[in-house]
């Protein structure tokens, strides 16, 4: 059987690495990180899966942890008015519940299923020049690693990345003790335009069910105020301080928070990227990028994870049809253009959100406050983002749906 090798062991990689196993490949995975120093580290992410994505994992056997993590049943969406109050306030069920596990959890744990079932793991850095020698022994070389230098060898696509810079200051603080939301579990997505957003959602660690806050704060704005943070003691002040000066009913749940461990801390930020999909080495070997490294899209939408399990869903089932055949540069485009054909649409959304709100937006999320159906389309989209191509993107086709919506 052909023999494939994939540097990064995340989301995507694991995923892939795992599928193609049971379909009978040889797989190779490169971390530069041991499953015990993943499982002790800090977090990684602020993650949530919808639907579309847990049904990829549960196809391979990997959705372990759906008994135990507790569910989000729905979103709900909260601007503030000038005066403290709420602008909007509203929420809908998603119609299949998403759920967030801790990276630090899932990866060890299918890093360990990896090698049961025959995968070779190599803990090492790798470097570019590490590639020509991956590309000469193996069929196929996948980078599912998307910081470093290897992450660089792919060139920006600049009609694709319409933003230079980070787009928001970025921190995500994982929490033990907030008050339950009243009515069903949620994302509470608090969006204040001009400063930044908050949304906070149930998850599981390795210490049990919590809280994930995660913090977008406008660059040079009130909520991009991360830098002279020193220790987690600090992080969560600030997080409270943030949720007290601009979203107060956010605040009152947090009276009994605590971390859920040391680690359970994270800043950051960097831009919206989409990069193109093959990287060609010195001696014109290509290879092909997978999920972050490829479509890396601001937090603010929640697909980070989403768009890793449905990319290597589409990389797998690329890489099984083409049996024998060479995995040659034009097939990697291919595959790629097949992935992309969902994640643009996520791209163009998640971009829509980080811009100031268009009017249409505006009347949009506006009219789901008094009419549920708008509102559950929003909320479901979530899962399938190619939706708001057909009424949330255009201004033209908004109107006509609020039209349709009101007849």
């Amino acid at each position: 059987m052909r023999d494939i090798l994939i540097v990064g062991a995340g989301q995507a990689g694991l995923h892939l690495a795992i599928g193609l196993l049971q379909h009978g490949y040889d797989v190779t995975v490169v971390s530069n990180r041991t499953p015990e120093s993943i499982r002790d580290g800090r977090v990684m992410s602020g993650q949530a899966m919808f639907g579309t994505a847990q049904a990829h994992e549960r196809r391979l056997g990997l959705d372990w942890w759906a008994e135990v993590c507790p569910p989000i049943d729905g979103i709900a969406l909260t601007v503030p008015s000038p005066e403290g109050g709420k602008a909007l306030d509203w929420a809908a069920r998603l119609h299949v519940p998403a759920r967030s596990v801790d990276q630090r959890l899932k990866m060890p744990a299918w890093l360990g299923e990896f090698e049961r079932l025959g995968g070779k793991l190599v803990l090492h850095d790798a470097t570019p020049e590490d590639l020509e020698g991956y590309a000469a022994r193996y069929d196929l070389v996948l980078v599912a690693a998307g910081k470093g230098q290897i992450a660089s060898l792919f060139e920006r696509d600049p009609e694709r990345s319409p933003y230079a810079a980070p787009q928001r200051a970025l921190a995500v603080t994982y929490v033990n003790g907030l008050a339950p939301r009243p009515e069903h579990s949620a994302v509470c997505f608090n969006l204040l335009p001009g400063v930044g957003e908050y949304f906070v959602f149930p998850a599981l660690t390795h210490t049990g069910p919590c809280e994930i806050m995660v913090f977008e704060g406008v660059p040079g704005g009130p909520m991009d105020c991360w830098g002279d943070v020193r220790g987690p003691a600090e992080h969560l002040a600030r997080s409270r301080r943030i949720l007290e000066t601009f979203f107060p009913w956010e605040a009152e749940r947090c009276a009994g928070i605590e971390l859920t461990d040391a680690n359970a801390v994270l800043t950051g930020r960097f831009a919206p990227t989409v990069r193109r999909p093959v990287a060609v080495l010195p001696s014109g070997a290509p290879v092909l990028g997978v999920a972050d490294v490829v479509v890396l899209n601001d937090p603010i939408t929640g697909q980070g994870s989403n768009n890793a399990a449905k990319c290597a869903d589409t990389y797998l089932r690329a890489i099984v049809e083409r049996g024998g055949q060479p995995f040659d540069a034009d097939w990697m485009r291919r595959t790629f253009d097949l992935f992309w054909a969902q994640a643009q649409h996520v791209t163009n959304w998640t971009n829509a959100l980080l811009a100031p709100a268009e009017p249409h937006h505006l009347a949009l999320l506006g009219a789901a406050g008094e009419r549920p159906e708008i509102a559950s389309r929003f909320v479901n989209g979530f899962d399938d983002p190619a939706d708001y191509a057909d009424w949330f993107m255009d201004a033209a086709r908004a109107e006509a749906y609020l039209s349709r919506v009101a007849a």
